[in-house]
């Protein structure tokens, strides 16, 4: 189902694209690539003058553009590290091509892997070495919807907050009847139909920003067997609509709702949400179920093997950079000699053992390997023999 080598596509004359911050350690990054994998995100305004046109079945117009959504580095620290300090970590040519390949071609990527592999963290790389603000993240369980990616309608709130207005003396209220003679309607209207929308993060994502959104829809394979398939027309087509909002349109045109960043708010115009730039959409799956080739059909698959010594280290160094010794080498080592005996090791279960030998929280009495048995628990459970 799965494959490692992207699609060819073939780099726009046009396109001003980046050189290689890490000063041409490796020589496997492609000319055409704009995401170069290497951790370092790009010059401020970069990306925009590099990326090229959409292939004209993957270009979408709606509007006003949005301002440009909140970073957030706070949280690309505690996930990733920090930028400054340590050194590049350059991702496998195979990855960083698939990336591109969906980044051009407007097309969802759907990575699979082991459990702990990285999938999950792509997203925060690509919109960190990007520079697209905060990822919305969709983590998918088997009662999760299409419905609940693109907007939440609290209708209990509302009718709550109309009984309550309905309760309220008439001339505590100083309202005015609307035209049904109902005082708690028209304090129903003035609260704002929008107070009780919150857009999801797949309907954040698809609003029309200037530059893509990052959209990680975590472990899609835990879904429910209808989800993949309800996925479809909002990716071929790029747009929405919200019924509550379309009832009222002859009213109220224009409706400001809540969206999945903190604080966030956007207005919604006639009950439609079409996207300008399709976002950048990282599907993670545990390869636990098969997915419909409808579905596969719309999507760029990348399969994300186990890091070898390499990326282990380079993720050791990312977030243990003053530690990155003898020490950790030799932990590095014992942890793919336990990986290579007994699948379902996950590399942040390394960073675990790593955080225990380095920090000085450990007694020094303390049975290291029986500890590490421990920490190195098997993620898989063994089949009965």
């Amino acid at each position: 189902m799965a494959a490692d080598e992207p699609p060819e596509v073939p780099r726009p004359r046009d396109a001003a694209l980046p050189a290689d911050p890490a000063g041409g350690a490796r020589n496997d990054r492609a000319a055409w690539w704009i995401y170069r994998g290497n951790g370092r995100p790009l010059p401020a305004g970069r990306f925009a003058a590099a990326l090229p046109p959409p292939p004209p079945w993957r270009a979408f117009d709606g509007g006003p553009p949005l301002p440009s959504p909140p970073g957030d580095e706070r949280d690309l620290v505690r996930r990733l590290g920090p930028v400054e300090g340590t050194r590049p970590r350059l991702a496998a040519p195979a990855e960083v091509g698939a990336v591109n390949a969906a980044l051009f071609l407007r097309r969802p990527l759907l990575v699979t892997g082991e459990p702990g592999v990285g999938k999950s963290t792509l997203a925060y790389r690509i919109t960190r070495e990007l520079g697209l603000g905060r990822v919305l993240r969709w983590p998918i369980s088997s009662r999760s919807t299409l419905r609940e990616g693109l907007y939440e309608y609290d209708a209990i709130g509302r009718a709550q907050d109309a009984a309550t207005a309905r309760r309220a003396p008439a001339e505590g209220a100083g309202e005015a009847p609307d035209a049904a003679g109902d005082p708690g309607s028209a304090a129903l209207t003035d609260a704002g139909l929008g107070h009780y929308l919150q857009l999801g993060p797949l309907g954040t994502a698809l609003l029309p920003y200037e530059l893509p959104r990052v959209l990680l829809i975590d472990e899609l394979d835990k879904s429910d067997i209808d989800l993949p398939n309800d996925l479809l027309d909002v990716f071929e087509e790029g747009e929405y609509g919200i019924a509550e909002l379309f009832r009222v349109s002859a009213r109220e045109p224009e409706v400001t709702v809540q969206t999945a960043d903190p604080d966030g708010t956007a207005g919604i115009v006639r009950g439609r949400v079409r996207c300008r730039a399709f976002p950048i959409v990282i599907i993670t799956s545990n390869g636990e179920r098969e997915f419909p080739p409808a579905f596969l059909r719309r999507c760029l698959q990348f399969h994300m093997k186990e890091p070898d010594e390499k990326r282990l280290a380079d993720m050791v160094a990312a977030h243990f950079a003053e530690r990155s010794d003898e020490r950790t080498r030799r932990l590095i080592r014992s942890f793919l000699e336990h990986r290579s005996s007994q699948r379902g090791l996950a590399a942040d279960q390394l960073l675990n053992a790593v955080y225990l030998a380095t920090s000085g929280a450990r007694d020094p009495d303390t049975d290291w390997e029986r500890l590490l048995d421990l920490i190195w628990q098997r993620l898989e459970v063994a089949a009965p023999e």
